[in-house]
């Protein structure tokens, strides 16, 4: 719990220290939004920066991940999913916020490359860094933020 609301003020403290300019007119980036709220938030199966997978909902939490600017996004994904391994052309920071979320670095999804990561765990998602991931029966629900444009390009 504590890491989970440490993530939320470090997020926060970033948007709050951020600003993006449309139109030559500061835009206003204040957010706060109660755990209902966010429950709340429209939820997409595909979108700039995830798997693309039917298993996998996001929610925009912030920003926009296909345009330039810090963004924060939520994605829920579905028991016994796998992502296979892919890289994004932003470097991105997470936390799990609820169930096991399996979790490696590699060209290929590999079991033995994997850390199992609980409810609180951080990680990143380097820039160009091949990783893959998947979740066990109970699913998992991860938040990750970025500085967009972001993308997610499949290995061959």
């Amino acid at each position: 719990m504590r890491a989970i609301a440490i993530h939320r003020i470090v997020a926060v403290l970033a948007v709050l220290g951020t600003s993006a300019a449309i139109g030559g007119q500061e835009r206003d980036t204040r957010v706060r939004l109660t755990a209902a709220e966010v429950d709340a938030v429209r939820t997409e199966v595909a979108g700039a920066g995830t798997s693309g997978l039917p298993a996998v909902t996001t929610r925009v939490l912030f920003g926009d991940p296909a345009g330039p600017g810090l963004y924060t996004i939520e994605l829920r994904i579905a028991p016994n999913t796998t992502i296979q391994a892919h890289t994004h052309r932003d470097t991105r920071t997470a936390i799990v916020l609820d169930g096991v979320w399996y979790f490696g670095y590699g060209g290929r999804h590999e079991q033995t490359a994997e850390k199992a990561l609980a409810r609180g765990s951080f990680y990143t998602e380097p820039s160009g860094q091949l990783h893959f991931a998947r979740t066990g029966p109970g699913g998992a629900t991860v938040e990750i933020t970025g500085y967009g444009p972001t993308d997610t390009m499949y290995a061959k």
